[in-house]
């Protein structure tokens, strides 16, 4: 077979193992991810062997350290997985919860119940630790996931899957509920986001050129960030203390995620303050600045910064700085440049506090904390599917409830339309 008779097959098992997830009780797809994370223990020193292969050769491509740090699994990471399978295995099903429900004069009791979206296919770049999050999230919702890495972390991949189905597989997992597309050919990607009636919803994790390229492409639903451009400001009232720790985090902790901050704004009345301490720290940790005309005239060490700074996701240890007049210039420029991902404030005005979550449009709006806690494990959701700056179905770290829907059930004695 070619590749689309081949990816009309994967799309056909999805589909059918759907239908038998549904089927599954709580109880059951409990014990089924507790067995999906014993295979990744079981198996831990072969992901670490898949991982070091997949890393020798991101290494020899010359991908970046940020890339490489995304891609690079050690025990600690593995645990980490582990960790996140079980914390889904314990959270509460959310498959059949009851909505609500209510009488109708004619005497029809509707109730609306959460249900399984059915198929989802995942589409993401670099990461391993997203295979084990996703199948887990998809399992505990009763939905087939259809796995699509990059070529990058193929190895990674693999070995991840073929342990969380091995283990899954001993206390019923029903088979091809998680399958992993193995060709690295791009046109498997326009097969998968184009499989009307067996794939329901596409979520692409990864790169503003890889999502933009699904959506284009896509014939079916797609749930998408395109990029993260997260800030932190440090208002006029800010603890300058706690906004040194914060701007350190969300800048150096991880740098190349997408809830780590590109851009820093600064009230002018601390500026002279905090921004030489600032730069003095972050350039000491390797950080390269670069900032508008005020910034330099305090920092002439500092880059100039350019339009396209303000709006760029760099993913690496680079920041652009603005000094800003006021609170408003602030929400201006975060609403303008912003991608409605992760901003921040530090400030001990509360009054200001409440202006900014109230008027930056984002997904996630931190007051007094760092912007890297934008994750559904950091949520209290167990792990995360993704991150949607979307609108609309689901918003910010996508958890157990955004992967389900919704269905109507009516019970009747006899009723007819009249």
């Amino acid at each position: 077979m070619g590749l689309h008779e081949d990816m009309l097959l994967m799309g056909d098992r999805a589909l059918a193992a759907s239908r038998q997830l549904s089927e599954l009780s709580a109880r059951r797809k409990h014990t089924i991810l507790e067995a999906m994370a014993d295979g990744i223990e079981q198996r831990r020193k072969m992901v670490l062997e898949a991982n070091a292969r997949d890393v020798d050769a991101g290494t020899n491509a010359g991908l970046t350290a940020a890339l490489l740090d995304r891609l690079r699994l050690n025990d600690s990471r593995v645990d980490g997985m582990i960790k996140s399978l079980r914390a889904v295995a314990g959270l509460k099903d959310p498959i059949g919860t009851r909505l609500s429900r209510w009488i109708r004069p004619n005497g029809l009791v509707i109730v609306k119940r959460r249900v399984p979206i059915g198929v989802i296919g995942i589409i993401y770049e670099s990461r391993p630790n997203v295979t084990a999050d996703t199948a887990g999230l998809c399992i505990k919702t009763s939905n087939a996931v259809i796995l699509r890495g990059g070529r990058e972390s193929l190895y990674s991949n693999m070995a991840l899957t073929d342990a969380m189905i091995a283990g899954g597989r001993t206390k019923g997992l029903p088979e091809h509920a998680v399958q992993l597309i193995q060709t690295t050919d791009r046109d498997a990607v326009r097969e998968l986001v184009q499989m009307e009636g067996r794939v329901d919803l596409v979520i692409p994790r990864g790169g503003e050129s890889l999502i933009r390229a699904v959506v284009e492409l896509a014939r079916v639903p797609v749930l998408k960030h395109y990029k993260g451009v997260c800030h932190v400001y440090v208002d006029s009232a800010a603890n300058l203390d706690m906004a040194m720790a914060i701007v350190e985090n969300a800048k150096c902790q991880r740098p190349g995620v997408c809830n780590a901050m590109e851009t820093l704004l600064v009230h002018e009345s601390v500026a002279a303050t905090f921004v030489p301490r600032m730069a003095a720290r972050l350039t000491e940790l390797k950080v390269e600045l670069r900032g508008d005309e005020a910034c330099r005239g305090l920092v002439p060490s500092i880059k100039e910064a350019t339009e396209q700074d303000w709006h760029a996701e760099y993913l690496d240890m680079i920041l652009s700085v603005r000094i800003v007049p006021s609170l408003e210039a602030a929400i201006e420029h975060i609403n303008r440049y912003g991608t409605r991902h992760s901003d921040a404030i530090v400030t001990e005005d509360e009054a200001a506090a409440e202006r900014f979550t109230g008027q930056v449009d984002s997904a996630a709006v931190y007051v007094n904390a760092s912007t890297r806690f934008t994750d559904g494990g950091e949520f209290g959701m167990g792990a995360e599917i993704g991150i949607s700056t979307d609108k609309f179905h689901a918003r910010g770290p996508m958890g157990l409830e955004e992967l389900t829907s919704y269905k109507y059930v009516v019970y009747g004695t006899g009723q007819v339309r009249k």
